[in-house]
C-alpha cells in the first residue's frame, strides 16, 4: 500500500508497470497532438530524423538523469534534489531547480486540462455525427463556437481536471498503477487500430514518404531547435514528472536501460500517430502544415470525406483523451508529492489543493480563447504577435522555462554528483561512460541553445532589430 513522504516501501509491482508509467508519461500529447502537427510544418521526415537523434543524445540523457535523482533520494523532486544535493557537498538552493520545474508543471497540466477538455468533447461531437459532410468552413466554425464558450469549456476542464485528480488521490497502486494498466494498452491498441484503418482503406505510401524520406532541403535551423525542443517536451522532462515515478522505481531496476525502452516506445508511438493521421489529411487533400489545428480542424474535416469517418473520429479523439489523461496524472503527481513532504497533507487534499490551483490556472487559459482573447502579453515577442494568454504560457513554460530546467539537471547530474555515487546507481558499464560524457557536454549546450532561440534573441540579432 502507498505510504507518504520519506517512503522506502511504496514501489511500482512489477518493472513492466514502471516502463508503462513511464510511457503514459511521455506518449501523451505532446506524440499525438504535437508531434504530427511539428512535422507537418517543418518538412516531415528532416524533422523526423532530427527529432529521434535528439531524443537519443539529449532525451534519453536528461531521462536517466531525473530517474537516477528520483530513486536516489526516494521522495518528490524538489526533496530529492535537495537531499541529493546535501549528500554531494553541494547547496541546497539546487532544491529550486526542482521548484521552477513544478511551478511549469502546473502550468501545462492546465494547458493539458484545457485541450484534455476539447478531446472529451470532440469524441461526443464524432459520435453524434457532426463531422459528417463538414466543409472547411464549418469544420473551423465547430471549433470556434466551442472555444468562444467559456461556460461549455469550463465544464470539460472541471471533468477532466476532476478526473486526473481523483486518480491521484487513490495513490500509488489503487490509482496510478490502475490508471496506466489501463491507459496504455487501450492507447496503442487504438493507434494501431487506427494505423490499420488506414492502410487498409487509403494506404501509408504518401504518409511514409512524407514520414520517413528525408526533404533536407525544407530543414531550416529553426526546424533544428523546435526538434530538439520537442524531444525534450515529449519525455515530459523538467517538470518532476520522471523524478516522482522515478521514486517508487525498484533499485535493482537498471535506469538506462530502462529510459532507453521508454526513449524508443516514445518515439514508436510518435511515429506510429504520424502514420496514423496523415493518410487521412493526404486523401482528403488537406495541408499537414496545418500547425496546432491539424487535430481539431484538419482532422474532422478529414475524417468528414470518409467511409465511417464518425467511427474513427470517436476512436481518434478517445485516444487523444487517454494520452492527455495518461500525461496529465504524471504532471500532477509531482506536486502533489511535495505537499504531502512539504507540509504532511494527506495524499487527497493534496490532490485537491494542487487541482484547485491548476483548475484557477486553466480558468485565465479559457478565457484567453473568448472573453480575454485580446490580451497579447508577449505580443513584442518574436512570433507571439498573436499569442493569447493560453499561448503564451504555454510557450514560456515549454520553451524557455523547461529548457533551462534541464539545463540546470544536466550541469547539477553531470558535473556536481560524484562518478562514484553515479556508478553506484548506475553501474560503471560502456552505456554509462557514453551517457556521462553526453549529460556533461552536449546535453547542457543543446539545452541552453533551445532557451535562447526561445527568447528571440538570435533572430533580432540577425535582423537587425532592436532587443
Amino acid at each position: 500500500m502507498y505510504t507518504v513522504a520519506g517512503d522506502s516501501q511504496g514501489r511500482w509491482s512489477t518493472p513492466s508497470v514502471f516502463v508503462m508509467a513511464l510511457v503514459g508519461t511521455t506518449a501523451g500529447l505532446g506524440n499525438i497532438w504535437r508531434f504530427p502537427y511539428l512535422a507537418g510544418e517543418h518538412g516531415g521526415a528532416a524533422f523526423v530524423v532530427v527529432y529521434l537523434l535528439s531524443m537519443l543524445l539529449v532525451g534519453l540523457p536528461l531521462m536517466v538523469a531525473e530517474l537516477f535523482i528520483g530513486r536516489r533520494g526516494r521522495r518528490g523532486p524538489v526533496s530529492s534534489l535537495r537531499q541529493t544535493a546535501l549528500e554531494q557537498g553541494a547547496s541546497p538552493a539546487w532544491g529550486l531547480v526542482g521548484m521552477a520545474g513544478l511551478l511549469a508543471g502546473c502550468f501545462l497540466l492546465a494547458a493539458y486540462s484545457v485541450v484534455g477538455g476539447w478531446s472529451m468533447a470532440y469524441v461526443f461531437r464524432a459520435a453524434s455525427g457532426v463531422f459528417d459532410g463538414l466543409d472547411s468552413v464549418s469544420v473551423a466554425r465547430l471549433f470556434r463556437s466551442l472555444v468562444s464558450d467559456p461556460e461549455r469549456l469550463l465544464a470539460w476542464h472541471t471533468l477532466f481536471l476532476g478526473a486526473t485528480m481523483l486518480i491521484v488521490a487513490r495513490g500509488l497502486r489503487f490509482g496510478l498503477e490502475q490508471a496506466v494498466r489501463w491507459f496504455v494498452p487501450v492507447l496503442v491498441v487504438c493507434l494501431l487500430g487506427l494505423v490499420g484503418r488506414a492502410y487498409a482503406t487509403i494506404g501509408l505510401s504518401d504518409a511514409a514518404r512524407f514520414m520517413l524520406s528525408p526533404d533536407w532541403t525544407a530543414l531550416q535551423p529553426g526546424a533544428v531547435l523546435a526538434a530538439m525542443g520537442h524531444a525534450f517536451f515529449s519525455l515530459t522532462l523538467g517538470v518532476g514528472a520522471i523524478a516522482a515515478f522515478g521514486r517508487y522505481s525498484d533499485p535493482r531496476v537498471p535506469l538506462v536501460r530502462t529510459a532507453a525502452l521508454v526513449v524508443t516506445l516514445d518515439t514508436a508511438v510518435a511515429v506510429l500517430a504520424g502514420l496514423a493521421l496523415f493518410p487521412f489529411v493526404f486523401a482528403a487533400d488537406l495541408s499537414p502544415a496545418s500547425g496546432p489545428g491539424l487535430i481539431f480542424q484538419t482532422l474532422p474535416l478529414a475524417f468528414s470525406d470518409i467511409s465511417g469517418g464518425r467511427y474513427i473520429g470517436v476512436v481518434f479523439f478517445g485516444m487523444l483523451t487517454l494520452a492527455a489523461w495518461s500525461s496529465a496524472i504524471a504532471l500532477l503527481e509531482a506536486p502533489v508529492a511535495w505537499l504531502i513532504e512539504r507540509f504532511h497533507f494527506d495524499r487527497g487534499l493534496a490532490a485537491s489543493s494542487v487541482g484547485i490551483i491548476v483548475w484557477l490556472v486553466g480558468l485565465v487559459a479559457i478565457l484567453s480563447f473568448n472573453l480575454l482573447a485580446h490580451i497579447r502579453v508577449l505580443e513584442a515577442w518574436p512570433g507571439m504577435r498573436d499569442g493569447t494568454l493560453f499561448d503564451a504560457m504555454t510557450y514560456l513554460a515549454t520553451n524557455l522555462v523547461l529548457p533551462m530546467v534541464g539545463l540546470a539537471l544536466a550541469l547539477f547530474v553531470g558535473w556536481r554528483v560524484s562518478p562514484h555515487t553515479l556508478e553506484l546507481d548506475l553501474g560503471s558499464r560502456y552505456s554509462y561512460r557514453i551517457w556521462l560524457s553526453l549529460i556533461r557536454y552536449l546535453t547542457p549546450v543543446v539545452m541552453l541553445a533551445v532557451a535562447i532561440h526561445a527568447t528571440g534573441l538570435v533572430g533580432r540579432l540577425v535582423d537587425g532589430m532592436p532587443l
